[in-house]
């Protein structure tokens, strides 16, 4: 499959629906060593002068170290046919599995970073800020049951770089 590059302004996509719904895969590293992982929580908006993400991960998850080791990753989004793969790449780690061959998907080199080449689209992220989550700021007591563990998420607020589509 081939990409194209896109403005962003082009773009006619409903991010609560895309991220909420749909899912994501963050991913990062190089088409020979990389991690992905699914995410449902997120945003993209305008921040500091620029187009931004933002990505929230778990300290115990191994695509953080990858996310952690690079100053780019990808965000891709795939079609409802996907939601399957989406579940068990949510559900399985990459320490315990080569679970990126399992599920199927075609790494595929973006800039100096990794999607699949099965997304439908994908965004490169430029990292410009990270923080963990502190649960002494919440102001509402109720965020606290999303931390039965205590593993309170990091924060990447990244650039977007360039947008890719499929081509048709």
């Amino acid at each position: 499959m081939t990409f194209k590059e896109v403005r962003i302004d082009t773009l006619d996509m409903n991010p609560f629906t895309k991220i909420g719904k749909e899912w994501l895969l963050i991913t990062a590293g190089t088409a020979n060593d990389c991690n992905t992982m699914t995410a449902s929580w997120g945003g993209f908006g305008f921040l500091w002068n620029r187009n931004v993400a933002t990505v929230y991960i778990r300290p115990q998850r191994y695509t953080k170290t990858f996310v952690d080791a690079a100053d780019t990753f990808t965000l891709s989004f795939f079609n409802r046919d996907f939601r399957k793969i989406m579940t068990y790449l949510g559900q399985t780690s990459g320490r315990d599995a080569d679970k990126i061959a399992k599920a199927g998907l075609t790494p595929h080199n973006f800039e100096d970073t990794v999607g699949f080449e099965e997304a439908e689209m994908v965004f490169v992220m430029r990292k410009l800020y990270q923080a963990t989550i502190d649960p002494e700021k919440f102001l509402d007591s109720s965020i606290s049951e999303h931390y039965p563990e205590k593993d309170y998420h990091d924060i990447y607020i990244a650039e977007v770089v360039k947008v890719y589509v499929k081509e048709n």
